[in-house]
């Protein structure tokens, strides 16, 4: 669906609000999947509308789950904790 913002800019995609808690999940999937692809080959104006999707998904997410977990090892203490070469992913 093709929405426009305050501004008269056309914007796609449903409204982050208006999206229930699995189908938010699957946006954010999908824009983090097709990221890197974006930012390589996409025009300016593609790379812009991706940025200004990104943000309101995250936004949506952050907002809904204010206090979702965070790993140790991804906080700059945690960094600097594990030194060197070694991954931020938690081992199993």
């Amino acid at each position: 669906m093709n929405e426009h913002d305050e501004r008269g800019n056309t914007m796609t995609g449903v409204e982050p609000g208006r999206l229930d808690d699995q189908q938010l999940m699957k946006e954010l999937e999908t824009i983090h999947r097709t990221r890197h692809d974006t930012l390589l080959y996409g025009s300016n104006d593609a790379l812009r509308a991706h940025n200004e999707r990104m943000a309101q998904l995250e936004g949506e997410y952050l907002r809904r789950n204010p206090r979702r977990t965070v790993s140790a090892s991804r906080t700059r203490e945690g960094a600097r904790e594990r030194g060197c070469g070694e991954s931020a992913t938690p081992r199993t």
